[in-house]
């Protein structure tokens, strides 16, 4: 029906069919533009190649236009029609113009985005940039790819974007390239070269930056701290390696620290009270706490000595880091780039993955609904993400599901940086809105496999997946996203632009200085350690040793009271025995040296016994007259 066929009356009508007809003839118009675009693009290839072939000046710029030549239409005016039939594509271009042309419609758009780079359709078209909606970063996304292939670059991208439209951006530095985002780059003519092909407009300049350290490596970074408590049963496991059931034995374990006021802030906290419910005063308490075995808590606490000998106690204490810091923007407007610095993550993979996800837990539980955003309140940008999912048990797996799918309407982006899909679970890659597929290898049967699973998660495209995935060189990717209605845009294989901030470390003496001079190092530098689980339990345990010592002292004393006077009572005992012994000797002697007795029935003196009644007489009679002196008279 023609625009002057008066309207009938019925079902063409209805409002949502007339905004359907205007989306189609917007899309329509569009896609016009792009396909006028594209033309224009091969022209000035073609025009380029000449002018090389002629030795003339080999730059992408285009020579001027002869006078009979019709300007270019301006960007209000509409596009003509493309041709039905497109300009033949050159021999190694696997898109056809029309399929050109439907990149450049999906990649179209008049909001906000990250420019990631320019389609590759046997060279570089400068006309037809891949871009990412700056509001469609929240839907969260994948950085995929083998090792050398331009992950981390494609991170910095991505971060120096995100910053300059001001986005905060937590990422963690792995082998401390990422530091460079601190420091301008360094222009040379290969790097120059490469933006002059894209028709980036490159000049080099540094992004504000954070520097953090996981624990006290103050060298490093801000100490990142957690307490236990804060942590929660469910990571410490994952990092502990514990089974299912030592797993809600530890629940259990942390149910009992809050209902009796134990905070738990260290490793030393928690050895404390598993110590203490494994010991004569706690196990009644164990008793109490149903479900936890005495065998599975030594267990638990075994495997808590080994993980503190490895150096995992200066990760757990206070103060603990408020995760609202890596919120924080520049008083120009600019998003502050996160970095924690992990250069040894290979000796504690488990810990460093399970660290990032308690930061991204934190960050759920402490930020309000906020629905969909014009930009993010933050994008979070988990590298080495096969650390995190590898031999998890399914209640993690479970909560990172959860936490990724609800953490969008939190105003958090997440992007999974790892070497291929299949690192990370199906359900949690069904939550992924971007993909940035860097090149993938088939070295061996299982990397075949991987590779054709991958390319069957990618919609219909003009592309040979399977090959190209394998042709890709480095800086380049296959990109697909959602546009700014929140549709896939289409497969486009993508030169990436080059970052504008350095793509090496920075100095060691530079990062330090950055470090101390932050106003988050005065807060956080020094540990704390206050009473906690481990000074109260102590207490407690002492004041018991003391109790059982003075019962054990009283008990002793009591006993050796009861034998003292159990001997004493033996020595009275012998002492009465030998007094009746001497007194019936002496009775015996007494009777052996008496005198005969008469037979007088009045009983005589003991003394006349002794001596006999003559003898005393004698005596008696001497005595008086010497006395009296009666014996001189006659």
């Amino acid at each position: 029906m023609s625009d002057t066929t008066p309207s009938v009356p019925g079902p063409a009508d209805d409002p949502e069919v007339a905004r359907l007809r205007a989306a189609a003839e917007a899309a329509e118009a569009e896609l016009r533009l792009a396909r006028a675009r594209a033309d224009l693009a091969a022209a000035e290839a073609a025009a380029a190649k000449a002018r090389a072939a002629a030795g003339g000046d080999a730059a992408p710029t285009p020579a001027p236009a002869p006078a009979d030549t019709p300007a270019p239409a301006a960007p209000d005016t509409p596009a003509p029609a493309a041709p039905d039939t497109p300009a033949p594509a050159a021999p190694d271009a696997p898109l056809t113009d029309a399929l050109v042309a439907t990149v450049a419609a999906g990649y179209a758009g008049t909001a906000p985005a990250l420019d990631l780079g320019v389609l590759v359709n046997g060279g570089p078209v400068a006309s037809v940039p891949v871009r990412i909606p700056l509001a469609m970063t929240n839907r969260h996304g994948l950085v995929a790819g083998a090792t050398g292939t331009g992950k981390t670059r494609t991170l910095q991208l991505l971060a120096e974007q995100l910053s300059a439209n001001g986005v905060p951006v937590f990422a963690a530095d792995i082998k401390g390239d990422l530091s460079g985002v601190a420091a301008p780059g360094v222009s040379s003519e290969k790097l120059l070269a490469r933006t002059s092909a894209l028709g980036q407009e490159w000049t080099p300049r540094a992004y504000p930056t954070e520097f953090y350290a996981l624990g006290d490596d103050a060298a490093s970074g801000i100490p990142v701290r957690a307490t236990v408590s804060g942590f929660g049963p469910l990571l410490l496991s994952r990092v502990l390696g514990l089974n299912a059931t030592q797993e809600s034995s530890l629940g259990l374990v942390f149910h009992y620290a809050d209902e009796k006021g134990l905070a738990l802030v260290d490793l030393s906290d928690l050895r404390a009270v598993l110590t203490f419910l494994t010991s004569d005063e706690g196990k009644s308490e164990l008793k109490d706490l149903g479900g936890l075995s005495g065998a599975t808590a030594g267990v638990i606490l075994r495997e808590l000595v080994a993980f503190s000998a490895a150096g995992a106690d200066t990760f757990f204490g206070e103060p603990e880091l408020d995760v609202t810091a890596f919120l924080r923007t520049t008083a120009q407007g600019e998003g502050i780039v996160s970095l924690l610095e992990v250069p040894h993550v290979a000796s504690r993979p488990e810990l460093y993955s399970t660290f990032l996800m308690y930061l991204l837990a934190e960050l759920y539980e402490v930020l309000p609904e906020v629905g969909d955003l014009d930009k993010p309140k933050l994008v979070f940008f988990f590298d080495e993400a096969h650390l995190l999912f590898r031999e998890a048990s399914k209640a993690f797996l479970a909560a990172i599901t959860q936490t990724v799918r609800l953490i969008r309407s939190k105003g958090v982006g997440v992007f999974f940086v790892t070497q291929t899909p299949k690192d990370v679970p199906g359900d949690v890659l069904a939550q992924l809105g971007s993909r940035v597929q860097h090149a993938l290898r088939a070295f061996t049967p299982d990397d075949a496999t991987a590779l054709r699973a991958s390319v069957r998660t990618y919609p219909a495209s003009g592309y040979d997946l399977e090959r190209v995935l394998q042709e890709l060189g480095t800086g380049e990717a296959i990109v697909t996203v959602m546009d700014e209605r929140g549709v896939p845009t289409p497969v486009a294989w993508t030169r990436l632009f080059a970052p504008r901030a350095s793509m090496s470390p920075i100095p060691a003496v530079d990062l330090a200085a950055a470090v101390s001079a932050s106003p988050l190092f005065a807060q956080y530098g020094t540990p704390i350690d206050r009473e906690s689980a481990r000074e109260i339990l102590a207490a407690r345990m002492q004041a018991a040793t003391e109790a059982r010592e003075a019962a054990e002292r009283a008990k002793q004393a009591a006993a050796t009271e009861a034998e003292y006077a159990k001997q004493q009572a033996a020595i009275d005992k012998a002492h009465a025995e030998a007094q009746k012994k001497a007194q019936r000797e002496y009775d015996r002697l007494l009777k052996s040296t008496a005198a005969p007795r008469s037979r007088s029935s009045a009983p005589t003196s003991p003394l006349d016994d002794l001596l006999g009644r003559g003898s005393t007489k004698t005596i008696l009679g001497g005595v008086i007259r010497g006395i009296f002196g009666t014996g001189r008279r006659r």
